[in-house]
């Protein structure tokens, strides 16, 4: 058993469930349980959004001027800042990713905070001239409370996407991290209260997803709910959060595709591709993981995708030569390898990969080719390291495999052509295409998907949109 705890974090204390319940923490590469959390249930989730409900309908917070709120969330991004090995310690040890690749996903938290704060200090309303004696503007005040549920594959990251504009905008926010993940998103809560938030502004409420994260999205006093998830339980957040009508708002799964034209840069396009279904074990929900190759260059691509795969250093995510872990839990290692395992059964190959057998919840660079496309490892999300890989000979061959599928978060091409670039990006069906390079984010831009990748966006002056109320103002001028 281990002293180190994760409680609650609700209206300016960290806290015990009210029943004692708490749940083990893990440490993947370990396999060692190296924390307990406290599992909330009803009573708690009601507490920490009566708490945030408070904060906002009767504190200080949502009536502060602009100016005075970024000042606020800048302080809490300097303390990020300041503890960014501590946090970024939290997430390896919690998750597993490698130090290197947690330690980059804090200062882009860090970032989410900072651009958000300086994006609301900044923005300003609109105007409507009228030839009727009359001045209409618009104005954008916050929604209330927000209910945020983050995955466990960024904890941090993921959180900051959600909490940063929510908070930034003048709500109030109950954050509810993975169950798998809980610990540098408490800690983000601690630091909430050190920079001097009042209480309530930020609320982070431990558990699973039932009852913890199901009792907030059918808590009629929560007012938006934004989630990042598994498709499958995006659905029923959207059912739950419909029935007191709260927008939501969804990034699910994707299955994204990477395309690879004969005219591509080779080194480039491998070096990105590896980056695409490798980085973070491949559970990302943007990883690049059907891959399509141009028929000309196949061959070559190949021998050196297999080779980059082959080279990435393996091992103890806290040793700085690693590039590449351990799978996040035992339940997710189980899952990857029962798609890797199948795929001899369905007509595939295994180029090279496959589950380690040392122990360890580790499926190495794992790369597939002849599977058929109705395989589950050709169709469906396995969020894992796992590329499954495909020739074509004509573009609008490329395109139509590439749309072939219920996902569309994102997509990838590789080409030298300029026009084919442009064209083939506003074919593809994604809420993302990156041309010649992978995981470029501008929070200037639309973030989200299609299909079975979620509803809505988040971003800018999207985010904005969906965590504030537009209001028209029509005033009459002409006597």
């Amino acid at each position: 058993m281990t002293d180190t705890f994760f409680g609650h974090v609700i209206d300016g204390e960290e806290v015990p469930s009210v029943d004692g319940a708490t749940f083990d923490v893990w440490n993947p590469w370990t396999q060692e349980v190296f924390a307990q959390a406290a599992e909330g249930g009803p009573e708690d989730a009601a507490r920490a959004v009566a708490s945030s409900r408070k904060a906002f309908d009767e504190g200080p917070w949502p009536r502060l001027g602009r100016v005075e709120r970024a000042a606020a969330v800048h302080r809490l991004a300097d303390l990020m800042e300041a503890r960014s090995d501590e946090l970024a310690t939290l997430d390896t040890t919690n998750m597993g990713k490698p130090f290197a690749q947690a330690k980059h996903d804090v200062g882009r938290s860090v970032q989410n905070f900072r651009f958000f704060a300086d994006h609301q200090r900044d923005h300003t309303g609109e105007t409507y001239p009228m030839d009727s004696g009359h001045h209409t503007y618009s104005e954008y005040g916050p929604v209330g409370v927000v209910a945020a549920i983050s995955p466990w594959n960024f904890p941090l990251m993921m959180a900051s996407w959600k909490v940063a504009p929510a908070i930034a905008w003048g709500n109030t926010c109950v954050v509810k991290p993975s169950e798998d993940t809980p610990a540098s998103v408490t800690v983000l809560g601690r630091l909430a209260v050190e920079a001097g938030f009042p209480p309530g502004v930020i609320n982070v409420l431990n558990g699973h997803g039932t009852p913890a994260g199901s009792s907030l999205t059918a808590d009629d006093r929560v007012d938006r709910v934004t989630f990042t998830g598994s498709s499958a339980t995006g659905k029923v957040v959207m059912a739950s959060a419909a029935g007191h009508l709260a927008p939501v708002s969804l990034e699910l799964g994707g299955k994204g595709a990477n395309v690879v034209f004969e005219d591509a840069d080779l080194d480039n396009a491998v070096r990105w591709t590896v980056e695409a279904i490798f980085r973070n074990s491949g559970q990302v929900c943007l990883a690049g993981s059907r891959l399509f190759v141009a028929s000309a260059i196949y061959d070559e691509f190949m021998e050196r995708f297999v080779a980059a795969a082959e080279a990435l250093t393996v091992g103890d995510p806290f040793d700085p030569a690693t590039k590449f872990a351990s799978l996040a839990s035992k339940r997710h290692f189980d899952k990857v390898t029962s798609y890797v395992d199948g795929v001899g059964a369905d007509g595939g190959t295994v180029v090279t990969g496959g589950a380690a057998d040392d122990g360890t919840w580790l499926v190495r660079p794992t790369i597939i080719t002849d599977l058929p496309r109705t395989a589950p490892a050709y169709c469906e999300e396995i969020f894992g390291p796992v590329c499954v890989v495909n020739r074509f000979d004509s573009e609008d061959e490329a395109v139509g495999l590439a749309n072939d599928t219920r996902y569309g978060l994102n997509a990838m091409l590789f080409t030298e052509n300029l026009s084919r670039a442009h064209r083939v990006a506003s074919r593809l069906r994604a809420g993302t295409v990156w041309v010649n390079c992978f995981f470029i984010r501008d929070l200037r831009t639309p973030f989200g998907g299609v299909g079975d990748s979620g509803v809505g966006r988040e971003g800018g002056n999207f985010s904005k949109e969906f965590f504030t109320e537009p209001k028209a103002v029509v005033m009459q001028i002409n006597r």
